[in-house]
This record gives structure tokens, sequence and C-alpha cells, in this order.
């Protein structure tokens, strides 16, 4: 009996995988934003030091050694997700040859439509510096254009 259940659960993901063509890329997706917003961010550091001691104020943030900043982790690869399943869904309306040239065409719409009014309202909302929405707005972008060019590679 527990055999069959496993069975059929494992059947059941394998046909839900396969059908929505998802998972894969958008895992891939979310793990090269991953990388590619470690290196940005430490690059942005790096170029603008005063973002170091905003990221200290655990006033506004928490510190690396809670538990709950793992979740951190985990938002790449929800991103990866949604961002395969909007790709899945406009990919033949993005023009262009190259994979490259099609992500940024529908980044920069979905910078526009979904990131700035999100940093608009942060920046409203939250004691931080213009230059760290900044640092925010362009790593966003950078990862989304990455996420997506890893999506117009692998599932054109």
């Amino acid at each position: 009996m527990f055999y069959a259940i496993i069975k059929v659960n494992i059947s059941f993901k394998i046909k839900i995988m396969k059908k929505c063509k998802i998972t894969g890329p958008g895992l891939l997706a979310g793990l090269v934003m991953l990388v590619v917003g470690m290196v940005v961010g430490q690059l942005l550091n790096f170029l603008m030091p005063g973002l170091v001691d905003e990221y200290s104020n655990t006033a506004l943030f928490r510190a690396w050694e809670d538990p709950i900043m793992s979740f951190y982790f985990v938002y790449f690869f929800a991103l990866g997700l949604g961002l395969a399943w909007i790709w899945d869904k406009v990919k033949d309306k993005v023009k262009g040859k190259k994979p490259c040239k099609r992500a940024f065409r529908l980044t920069w719409k979905y910078w526009l439509a979904v990131l700035l009014p999100g940093m608009l309202i942060t920046y409203s909302s939250f004691p931080i510096s213009f230059a760290m929405l900044f640092a925010w707005s362009l790593g966003s972008f950078i990862q989304i254009w990455f996420g997506f060019t890893v999506l117009a590679k692998v599932k054109k």
C-alpha cells in the first residue's frame, strides 16, 4: 500500500513536471540569479561602502545569524519559478534572435511594471538611503536579466 502511494505520487510529480516544463528551468534561473545577486551585491558594496553600514542596522535588517534569513536564499528559486512561468506565457511575443536581447526586452518591461513601483513604495515606507534604493534597483534588474537570459536559452 505504502509503495503504491509513493509510486502514484512520484509518477504524478513527473507528469506535472513534464507538462508544465517550468520547474527545472525555473530552478536553474533561480540558482543563476542567486549567484549573480551575490556577486553584484558584493560589487555594489565595494563601490558604495556606506551600504555595508546600512545593512548592519539591526533595527532595520535581521542579522545573518537569524534562522529566518535562510528564506533569503529561497526567494531566488521562487522568483525563478515565477519568471519561468512568465517566460512560458510571453516568449513568442518577445522579439529578437539573441537570447540576451530578448531577455533584456522583457526585463525592462518587468522592471518598469513590478520592480520600480516596488522600490518607490519601499523608499517611501522604510528609512533607507537613495544609494540603497539604487543598488537594489540596479541589482534586481541585473538578476532578472540573467534569469530571463537563462530561460531564453533553455526554453526556446
